[in-house]
C-alpha cells in the first residue's frame, strides 16, 4: 500500500435511486453491493464494499443544477488498458448513452459523458509513463480529439 491517500470514494446525490443503480450498473458495470431501501445504494467494481455512493437523502426528484453552478465537474474511472476502454465505449454505443466529447490528453486517452442527473462522468485509461509528453522536463498534457474508430479497432481481432 501506498504511503500517502487515494480517493477511495464518490458519492452523489442523485434524483432516483432505481434509474441511477440501473444507469451505472447496465451502462458501466458496476455491481450493487447494498441498497438501503430506496434512499441509498453502494456499487463498486470487483466485489469491493464501494466506489460509489448514489442517495436521495436531500434530492429525491430533484433537477439538475444548472450547468453554471459550483459543485462536482466529473468523477473519472479509470480502466486499466485501452482495449477495456473501448469495451467500455462499445457498452455505452450499445445501450445508446451520448458521448458528449473525447480527448487524447497525451497521458491519458478520455471519454466524457452524463448521467441522468447530469452529473459528469469521465471514463480514460492511462498511457504508459513513457508516453508522457515532456517538453523541457514538464509534463505537457494535451487537449487533442481521440479518434473513437480507432479505439474500437483494439477490439478487432489480430
Amino acid at each position: 500500500m501506498s504511503d500517502h491517500p487515494v480517493i477511495g470514494h464518490v458519492h452523489l446525490k442523485v434524483s432516483d435511486i432505481a434509474q441511477s443503480v440501473a444507469f451505472y450498473r447496465d451502462n458501466l458495470g458496476f455491481e450493487l453491493q447494498q441498497e438501503m431501501d430506496d434512499s441509498a445504494a453502494f456499487m463498486s467494481f470487483g466485489g469491493y464494499h464501494h466506489h460509489l455512493g448514489l442517495n436521495v437523502w436531500h434530492s429525491r426528484g430533484g433537477s439538475r443544477p444548472p450547468s453554471n453552478a459550483t459543485g462536482l465537474y466529473h468523477l473519472a474511472i479509470l480502466y486499466p488498458t485501452r482495449k477495456a476502454l473501448a469495451a467500455a465505449l462499445q457498452k455505452l454505443i450499445v445501450n445508446k448513452v451520448r458521448i458528449d466529447g473525447a480527448s487524447d490528453h497525451g497521458v491519458s486517452e478520455a471519454i466524457y459523458l452524463h448521467d441522468p442527473d447530469g452529473n459528469g462522468i469521465e471514463i480514460y485509461w492511462d498511457k504508459p509513463k513513457a508516453m508522457w509528453p515532456m517538453v523541457n522536463g514538464k509534463l505537457e498534457m494535451t487537449l487533442d480529439p481521440l479518434d473513437l474508430d480507432d479505439l474500437l479497432a483494439e477490439l478487432e481481432p489480430a
